[in-house]
């Protein structure tokens, strides 16, 4: 009875330890890419060099197109709040000794989650993505799946459910990671390929875009359950399997932020 408590132990705790590992490379990444969106969309803006946003985002300023504009920096401004405030709200510490802060922190990240997902379904459909048809599709399944998490992440948090309320937040930060993951797997299946394999960079369309789709803005939100199973189950097994998932994807993502960076992010500051 005691080892099989002591295995218990040694899963749960390796469980613990590679998402703990998982977090904080993400948390890296997503700085990193909010000082990108500061950098070239802020400092742009500030001085009135609205074309430079199109080195970035072809559709991002318009000539004449106010409301597509405004809806664009708006898009943008959140993004980098909640870039840097969301991983704010899944830290214990910071709860327990900050609880005014993580109120008032989740109520803007609440707010934003809804400001983006209005204002990506806008774009999307409105101006149209560089991904076409594909591309709207898949961004919009990531607004729902947004819209749908921060709804259930107040309505947990007022009737204070808060285990429910926890799990949903951490859905709603995976949600909102979508576009920052599919910039990070894009870098990385180039530095594999070493080139564009299976996608088009001239009309953004492809099969292998539609997989990174997946990846990026469906697949996050759906392990999540996967992982709650795993931290609540009695099996090791189930624990071992998902800590090397987690593992391998966690090199993944270090790879791929390190080529966003050195070959995305930095150039374009």
């Amino acid at each position: 009875m005691p080892s099989i408590t002591i295995q218990k132990s040694k899963s749960s705790k390796l469980l613990k330890t590679s998402i703990n590992i998982w977090f904080v490379v993400v948390v890296i990444g997503q700085f990193l890419f909010a000082l990108y969106i500061l950098g070239l969309y802020g400092v742009s803006g500030l001085a009135g060099d609205f074309e430079r946003w199109n080195t970035a985002s072809p559709h991002g300023y318009v000539d004449k197109d106010i409301w597509g504009n405004i809806f664009f920096a708006l898009h943008m401004a959140f993004a980098a709040i909640i870039t840097i405030g969301g991983p704010l709200q899944l830290i214990k510490k910071v709860r327990a000794k900050f609880p005014k802060f993580h109120r008032i922190n989740g109520r803007v990240y609440i707010f934003g989650a809804f400001l983006i997902s209005m204002a990506g379904l806008y774009l999307a459909w409105g101006r149209g993505m560089v991904g076409g048809l594909t591309g709207s599709l898949f961004i919009t399944i990531n607004a729902i799946f947004i819209i749908v998490c921060a709804f259930y992440t107040i309505k947990y948090a007022i009737v204070r459910k808060l285990k429910m309320h926890r799990k949903w937040a951490i859905r709603l930060f995976l949600a909102m990671s979508g576009v920052w993951f599919f910039r990070v797997f894009l870098m990385l299946w180039l530095t594999i390929w070493q080139g564009p394999i299976g996608m088009d960079l001239d009309s953004f369309q492809g099969p292998a875009l539609n997989m990174l789709y997946t990846f990026s803005y469906i697949l996050p939100v759906l392990f999540a359950g996967l992982y709650f199973r795993a931290k609540e189950t009695e099996s090791k097994n189930g624990k071992l399997a998902v800590s090397i998932f987690v593992f391998l994807l966690t090199c993944c993502i270090a790879v791929g932020t390190f080529s966003a960076t050195m070959g995305m992010w930095l150039p374009s500051l």
